[in-house]
C-alpha cells in the first residue's frame, strides 16, 4: 500500500465527493515473484466498470524492431542499456473520474473515508492507454519523434564523440525501455529518469528481454553482436509440461522426430471435447509455443480448432520435446 497510496486523494471524514464522480471497487493481490520477493498491490476492480466511450490500446514495440536495433548497435558500436520503470501504471495521471470507500488496508483511522482516484491503476480498462499516453507525451517532450513504421520506437538525432552524426533510439514495450546511444546512463538517469521513477539496480546492459537471454558476444570475425537466446523460457516451458503429464502419471517420450505421431489422422478423429479446464491449458501451450517462434523469428505454423478434441491434447507433449531438442536456441544479429 505504500507505493500505491500516491494514486488516491483521501478526503476528510466530512467532505463530500465532487460530482459527476463514479464508485468502484478494488481489491489486494498478493504475488511471489521469481527471486521470491514479495509484493502487495491494490487493485481496481475494471470488470465492475463501464467500458470506456474511447479506444483503450496501448501498442508495444515489435520483436522486429528489436532485432533491427541490436542489429544497429553492433554495426555502428554503439551501447545499449536497458531500464525498467518502477510502478509504471501508478506514474501517469488517470483521466478517469472515480472514487473508493476506503477499506482496512488504507489505515484505521481512514475506514469509511472517500478516496479519490488521481493516477491509473492496475486493474482499470483504460490503465495501460493512459500510461501510454503520459509516456508517449514525455518523450515527444524530451525531442523524441516516434517512428512512423514502429510508433513504440523513439529516434532522436545525437553527435558521436567523434563528431558524426547518429540516431540514437529508445524502443518501449509497456514500462521497459531499451536505449540505443553512445549516451544512455544520460538518457535514462538525466531524461527519463528526471519523468518516471526507474528501478536502479536494474539499469544496465540487457540480460533478459522478452522472455529471452542476451548477452554481448564477439564473433570470430572481431565483431562484437548481440546474442539473443531463447533457451532458457524452452527449457522452463519443457519443465511445465513434464509436470503437467507428471501429475496424469505419463511422461514426454524419450526421442521425437516429428511434431505429431505419424499415425494420428486427424480427418478422422472421433474424440470427445476437452473439458474447459484441459482446453484452457491446450490453449496456453499454443501461447507457449508461438512466443518460442516469436523470440527466435522462426518460421513455424500450426493451427487449431475452437472445439479441441481430446487426442489434439495428447499429440502436444510430443510437440514440445522435439521443440527441446531441435529448437534453435539462440541467434546473433549481425552482418
Amino acid at each position: 500500500m505504500h507505493n500505491v497510496g500516491i494514486a488516491f486523494e483521501i478526503l476528510d471524514a466530512d467532505a463530500h465527493v465532487p460530482v459527476g464522480w463514479s464508485h468502484v471497487t478494488g481489491h489486494l493481490i498478493f504475488d511471489v515473484k521469481m527471486d521470491f520477493t514479495r509484493k502487495t498491490r491494490w487493485v481496481l476492480d475494471g470488470h465492475r466498470t463501464a467500458d470506456p466511450d474511447c479506444s483503450t490500446y496501448a501498442g508495444v514495440v515489435s520483436r522486429e524492431s528489436v532485432r533491427m536495433a541490436l542489429t544497429y548497435t553492433a554495426l555502428n558500436g554503439i551501447d545499449i542499456l536497458a531500464a525498467d520503470i518502477r510502478n509504471a501504471y501508478l506514474q501517469a495521471p488517470s483521466p478517469q473520474k472515480d472514487y473508493i470507500t476506503c477499506g482496512p488496508e488504507f489505515g484505521l483511522e481512514n475506514v469509511g473515508r472517500k478516496a479519490l482516484i488521481r493516477r491509473a491503476l492496475y486493474g482499470g480498462k483504460a490503465a495501460g492507454r493512459d500510461f501510454c499516453n503520459h509516456l508517449c507525451e514525455c518523450m515527444n517532450h524530451l525531442q523524441f519523434q516516434s517512428c512512423k513504421a514502429d510508433p513504440d520506437v523513439w529516434m532522436r538525432k545525437a553527435v558521436k564523440g567523434d563528431g558524426s552524426d547518429y540516431w540514437e533510439y529508445v524502443l518501449l514495450y509497456t514500462d521497459d525501455a531499451l536505449v540505443v546511444s553512445e549516451h544512455g546512463e544520460q538518457v535514462l538517469h538525466q531524461e527519463i529518469g528526471k519523468y518516471f521513477k526507474l528501478k536502479e539496480e536494474l539499469i544496465g546492459p540487457p540480460q533478459l528481454y522478452l522472455g529471452g537471454q542476451m548477452r554481448k558476444v564477439e564473433l570470430t570475425t572481431g565483431v562484437h553482436a548481440w546474442s539473443f537466446s531463447s533457451s532458457q523460457y524452452v527449457q522452463a516451458a519443457v519443465k511445465n509440461v513434464e509436470q503437467h503429464l507428471e501429475e496424469r502419471n505419463l511422461k514426454l517420450v524419450t526421442r521425437a522426430e516429428t511434431p505429431i505421431s505419424t499415425l494420428y489422422r486427424p480427418e478422422i478423429d472421433v474424440s470427445l471435447e476437452l473439458n474447459p479446464t484441459d482446453a484452457a491449458y491446450y490453449q496456453s501451450l499454443i501461447g507457449i509455443l508461438r512466443w518460442m517462434v516469436e523470440l527466435q523469428a522462426g518460421c513455424t505454423i500450426f493451427c487449431c480448432s475452437v472445439e479441441i478434441p481430446k487426442t489434439y491434447q495428447n499429440c502436444f507433449p510430443q510437440f514440445f520435446q522435439m521443440t527441446f531438442y531441435s529448437f534453435p536456441l539462440f541467434y546473433t544479429t549481425s552482418f
